[in-house]
C-alpha cells in the first residue's frame, strides 16, 4: 500500500512540475500554447504517461542517437497531445520539437539546479 500512495505523490509532483514547464514554454510561445495551468498540469501527465510508456518498450539508445530518437517521441507525443486535448495547441511538427526541445533544457535546468543545492 505504501509503495501505491509513493507512486501516487510521485506522479502528482512530476505532473506539477511538468505543468509548469509546459505553462513555461507557453509563456515564451515556443510551438506550443495552453489555455491556462489546468491544462498545462494535464498535458503535462498526459505527455510524461505516454512518453514514459513509448520510451520503456523501446531499446536504449546512446548518446547522440538516443537523444534524437527522445526529442522525436517527446515531439511526437506532444503532437499528439495537442490532437486529444482541447486546452493545448501545438503549432505542428516543428513548433512539437520546439517544444520538446525547449522542455528538455527547461527540465535538464531544473535538475542542474536541484543538484547543485544539494551539494552546496
Amino acid at each position: 500500500m505504501e509503495q501505491i500512495i509513493g507512486a501516487v505523490i510521485g506522479i502528482l509532483i512530476a505532473a506539477v512540475i511538468s505543468g509548469a514547464v509546459i505553462w513555461l514554454v507557453s509563456k515564451l510561445d515556443l510551438g506550443l500554447r495552453v489555455d491556462n495551468f489546468v491544462w498545462a498540469m494535464i498535458a503535462g501527465l498526459m505527455i510524461g504517461f505516454i512518453s514514459t510508456l513509448v520510451l520503456r518498450f523501446m531499446t536504449d539508445f546512446g548518446g547522440l542517437g538516443g537523444l534524437l530518437v527522445h526529442l522525436v517521441v517527446s515531439a511526437g507525443v506532444i503532437l499528439a497531445s495537442g490532437q486529444l486535448l482541447k486546452g493545448l495547441q501545438v503549432k505542428g511538427l516543428a513548433g512539437a520539437l520546439l517544444a520538446a526541445v525547449a522542455i528538455a533544457v527547461v527540465n535538464y535546468g531544473l535538475v542542474w539546479l536541484m543538484s547543485a543545492s544539494v551539494t552546496v
